[in-house]
């Protein structure tokens, strides 16, 4: 249990003890600074620890936002400060000195111990967490005026409904902001106080999905009708795990990781749902499944590997950025532009709603030219920012590209001995040659018949040019383009080599293939953004590295028949995610289990 240590003397009437116990504390009461360090010596060392002063006077929101939330080592609001086991050696010395200065009397200052503490741990340089409280009240009054003050302003702010408020995402879609969190942040009020977990409402919202998924693959009108109701009802779910987190404070790497991973395999098994009701009626639309989700992917990939690029690129300006800020001033167009980049809140309404009124193949249709007209608009703005805003890229951000471009040991060989010759090349080499080599193993698939040797040629002058993009670091202006061109190459490659192999179940062995392999790809992003590292080096050759697959997959398209190749792709899809699956799975539980730091995605909508 945690332990809260209240210095000094309570005032009559006040529930700060009472509401510190309703946060789950252990109340102790400490007359000075040198009891107070005492009681802070005795507190267990593996628990949460927090001195408050006695006076304080407050939200119990403000409370719980600045005493309880897991993601920060150390916190503070006015009259409280808490530190969680990771930094109680830097609070303890904070204490420590803090005493000291008082001479060790145990006499009341007139200022806040809990403020002083702050005051210290800020002059040490410890980072300290302060939860932006908006209109909730925390202040340590200094005399009876003020604190009859203080207790008016709160008795004037709802904190509940500040609470409810605040469990809502800053930024998000318009479907989401106006049609879902209305009603689903009352949901996740309603899922705290029965005590649900924010990984249960995650998981209840995979479930929903994949029953949607089942529905829809029965093929019938009923069943579409049903699957798109599901699926709604699978994004008021989506939205309710994050909310209950806000809600409640229950944030953890676990559950970050199986919010992100769960909302990929709940859309794409809706897709493979879609496909195989399709078939049942006698449309095969596996190869627009497969497309779908390959663009979802790659644009998925783009956003990650902007943002690694630019996390902490210094002189990160540029007129682009300038005029996307000027239009965000005007607000119809924030909500257009948001509505434009089709998140997931506007993605999966199209799909339900489609999926209940018209055809799979019609649903395939809109999503693809959706999903391309705002990947080219995203893409788009940003290689323009990254053309003119002059950023100088950091060793973290080519580590992270690096990372994301997924290179296997023949790429990683052969750009050993390209170091010399891309050191020698301009800035734009890397992406233009991953760009070049992808397009050529690509429209190489495309365009030559199945079972021919040109795709293993091209596959080889790809693991050559993917080579030479990732020889030198990857610190030029576009270089973040490098990764989406790799995930393109490969997911494309596998798609036309299934679609030109022509028999019945290549094309569904091809989706389960480039299933796995994204699943991979996901994982690695989530890894960076928990500041985590990539996967294990292990781990990715394993598996190949995009351009080991690449060049496998081509090999059994030139080696085997197109019943063997269809056999080829469902033995690689079935190791390749047992692979990553047991690995990852193994790596999120243990992080999770050794107390890893929580954290909770606010970045865009997906």
């Amino acid at each position: 249990m945690p332990t809260a240590i209240l210095t000094g003397q309570p005032v009559p009437g006040s529930s700060i003890e009472s509401e510190l116990r309703s946060l789950g504390f252990d109340v102790h009461l400490a007359s000075g600074a040198a009891d107070t360090e005492t009681l802070l010596a005795r507190a267990p060392g593996d628990e949460r620890v927090a001195v408050v002063d006695a006076r304080f006077v407050g939200h119990p929101h403000a409370l719980r936002l600045g005493l309880t939330d897991p993601r920060f080592p150390l916190a503070a609001i006015p009259g409280a400060v808490t530190a969680q086991p990771a930094a109680r050696q830097t609070l303890t010395r904070a204490m420590a000195r803090e005493n000291s200065a008082a001479g060790g009397s145990t006499a009341l200052a007139v200022d806040s111990l809990a403020d002083r503490i702050t005051a210290a741990l800020d002059a040490d340089g410890a980072e300290v967490h302060r939860p932006e409280l908006g209109r909730l009240v925390a202040a340590v009054p200094a005399d009876p005026q003020a604190r009859n003050e203080a207790r008016q302003a709160v008795a004037a702010v709802d904190d509940e409904a500040v609470r409810l408020k605040s469990a809502v995402k800053a930024r998000d879609g318009f479907v989401t902001t106006f049609l879902i969190s209305p009603y689903s942040r009352y949901i996740a009020r309603w899922c705290a106080r029965r005590g649900l977990t924010p990984n249960q409402v995650t998981t209840a919202s995979l479930i929903t999905a994949l029953i949607a998924a089942g529905c829809a693959a029965t093929g019938t009108r009923a069943g579409f009708v049903a699957a798109g109701v599901l699926l709604i009802a699978s994004f008021v779910l989506d939205c309710t795990d994050g909310q209950l987190a806000r809600y409640s404070l229950q944030y953890s790497t676990l559950g970050a990781w199986l919010d992100a991973t769960f909302d990929r395999a709940k859309e794409y098994a809706y897709y493979a749902g879609l496909a195989l009701g399709a078939a049942r009626g006698g449309d095969d639309v596996w190869a627009l499944a497969l497309g779908a989700m390959v663009l979802q992917t790659c644009r998925h990939v783009v956003d990650f590997s902007f943002n690694e690029a630019n996390h902490d690129a210094t002189a990160n300006t540029s007129p682009t950025a300038a005029l996307s800020g000027k239009l965000d001033s005007v607000g119809w167009t924030v909500w257009v532009r948001r509505m434009i980049v089709l998140p997931i809140g506007e993605r999966w309404a199209m799909i339900a709603v489609l999926t209940a009124l018209t055809t799979p193949r019609i649903t395939f249709y809109a999503l693809l030219i959706g999903c391309a007209f705002s990947a080219t608009y995203t893409t788009a703005g940003r290689v323009l920012r990254s053309l003119t805003r002059r950023a100088t890229r950091t060793d973290r951000a080519a580590k992270a590209l690096a990372d994301l471009a997924d290179s296997g040991p023949l790429a990683e060989a052969a750009a050993r001995g390209l170091r010399g010759t891309a050191r020698r090349l301009p800035a734009i080499t890397a992406p233009a040659v991953a760009l070049l080599g992808g397009a050529a193993v690509v429209a190489t698939a495309a365009l030559t018949d199945f079972g021919g040797p040109w795709p293993l040629v091209a596959a080889l002058v790809y693991v050559l040019t993917s080579a030479l993009a990732v020889a030198r670091p990857l610190k030029g202006a576009l270089d973040w383009l490098v990764p989406p061109f790799f995930r393109a190459a490969e997911y494309l490659t596998v798609l036309l080599l299934a679609a030109k192999a022509d028999v019945n179940g290549a094309l569904p062995a091809a989706f389960g293939l480039v299933s796995a392999v994204a699943y991979h790809h996901y994982d690695t992003v989530y890894r960076i953004r928990g500041d985590a590292g990539a996967p294990p080096q292990w781990l990715v050759r394993t598996v190949g590295g995009h351009e080991g697959r690449t060049l496998v997959i081509c090999a059994l398209a030139v080696l085997l028949t197109a019943s063997q190749f269809k056999l080829a792709l469902t033995v690689l899809a079935v190791a390749v995610a047992l692979v990553v699956l047991v690995e990852s799975i193994r790596f999120w539980v243990a992080a999770h289990k050794v107390g890893a730091p929580a954290v909770h995605d606010e970045g865009e909508p997906a």
